[in-house]
């Protein structure tokens, strides 16, 4: 009977957890009340800022650990009361929460704007003070200003100033190395994008609506980079939740870790768009990494006995060599004369550099007195092959040789 019902419980947790996987966004609506067709949000993405401090494949190599059809809805530039209060209600009604990265003017003209988002429950984080479009050749210290100035104004208009997320995107994407330095060594993180709907440009709702749908389904998840202080985005972002709804993608609300909320456990591998598999065959080979020596001392190598030390094992050398090496090692000693050399003889005057000269003298020496003779008989050979050829040719009994230069078309004689 006890094993039975615990067969039981345990079938049943198995059912909702493949129901939680499998589920349709009608299930994440439940909790929409007053809205039963709402797209809803699936789940609560914790991050550690410092360890990934560079999200968004439109810029870094790394993006959020999102599973496939997960999407991250993103707003900048506001708030803007005009439209971000109508995006606020269009999120509303479909129980979604974004993430919006407020500019310092706009928070400092409109902070009950600032406190409108945080009470409906979206991350905040900041967008610089007021926007510039240089922050990739912008002086460092003017890079801070920018950034502290839109902290300070966006922390300032919140009730709870700690309800800050730690979260920056640089305007226009205009990254600069020193820029992201200053960044992660405060523990705020950096974020680009996986995929824009160009809603910033002068182009009609329908394209940015068209946009959005086309760069999601190339990639199948991401980070979708918005506008809440458009008018082409208010009319766009219904049809994008719409078509986000009947192609099956999830909304995901990401939030910074803190001490009383931890990360959320993931592998280095799920911060890649597309992780690598083992079904799906890579490209190129991977780099291979520089290696850092910890020790630069070397090994002793090993001796010849050392090889055979153990007697219980057989001996890596062959036979032959082994007996050959055993009588090697009972050799006498060569005595010390064989290695003696004469003094004054041509190899000690050629070891320095100032008898080499004299060394060279020696030997040329000895070569011609040895070889005077045949020098000389040879000479006498050659000249009496010559001299036959000669008389003749004196004569006028051997032809003359026709030379090239004779072949050469002569111009023709003149009549």
């Amino acid at each position: 009977m006890i094993g039975s019902s615990v067969s039981v419980r345990t079938r049943s947790w198995i059912v909702l957890y493949l129901g939680l996987l499998t589920a349709s966004p009608a299930a994440y609506a439940a909790n929409c009340p007053g809205h039963p067709d709402a797209l809803g949000t699936s789940r609560t993405l914790v991050v550690d800022p410092r360890a990934h401090p560079r999200i968004g494949t439109m810029q870094y190599r790394e993006t959020l650990p999102l599973k496939d059809h997960e999407v991250v809805l993103t707003f900048d530039d506001g708030p803007l009361p005009k439209y971000s209060n109508q995006v606020l209600q269009i999120l509303a009604d479909e129980c979604i929460k974004a993430t919006f990265f407020i500019i310092g003017e706009q928070a400092k003209a409109n902070p009950e704007g600032v406190r409108k988002l945080v009470a409906a429950g979206h991350t905040v984080g900041t967008h610089s003070m007021n926007h510039p479009l240089t922050f990739d050749r912008m002086p460092i210290d003017k890079a801070e200003a920018q950034i502290n100035g839109g902290i300070e104004w966006t922390s300032a208009a919140m009730t709870d100033p700690s309800a800050l997320a730690p979260f920056f995107r640089i305007p226009g994407l205009m990254r600069a190395e020193g820029v992201e330095n200053y960044l992660i060594s405060r523990g705020i993180q950096v974020w680009s994008a996986d995929f824009p709907a160009d809603d910033w440009r002068h182009v009609s709702s329908d394209r940015v609506y068209q946009l959005a749908i086309q760069r999601l389904e190339a990639k199948g998840k991401g980070i979708l980079l918005l506008h809440d202080i458009q008018a082409r985005t208010v009319a766009a972002l219904p049809k994008i939740i719409r078509d986000l709804k009947a192609r099956g993608y999830r909304i995901v609300h990401v939030v910074p870790a803190t001490a009383d909320r931890p990360a959320t456990p993931t592998e280095p591998v799920e911060w890649l768009l597309h992780p690598p598999s083992e079904a799906v065959p890579i490209a190129r080979w991977p780099s291979v990494p520089n290696f850092v020596f910890a020790q630069t001392r070397t090994l002793p190598a090993p001796n010849l006995a050392d090889l055979n030390a153990q007697p219980a094992y057989q001996s890596p050398l062959p036979h032959r060599a082994k007996a050959l090496a055993d009588v090697a090692a009972t050799l006498p000693v060569p005595d010390r004369d064989l290695f003696a050399i004469p003094e004054g003889s041509l190899e000690v005057l050629l070891s320095t550099t100032l008898s080499r000269r004299a060394a060279t003298r020696m030997a040329a020496a000895e070569a011609a007195s040895g070889h005077k003779g045949k020098i000389a008989a040879s000479s006498h050979k050659r000249q009496a092959a010559h001299a036959v050829p000669a008389a003749k040719r004196a004569k006028g009994t051997a032809p003359r040789p026709t030379r090239i230069a004779s072949l050469k078309k002569r111009p023709p004689q003149q009549q």
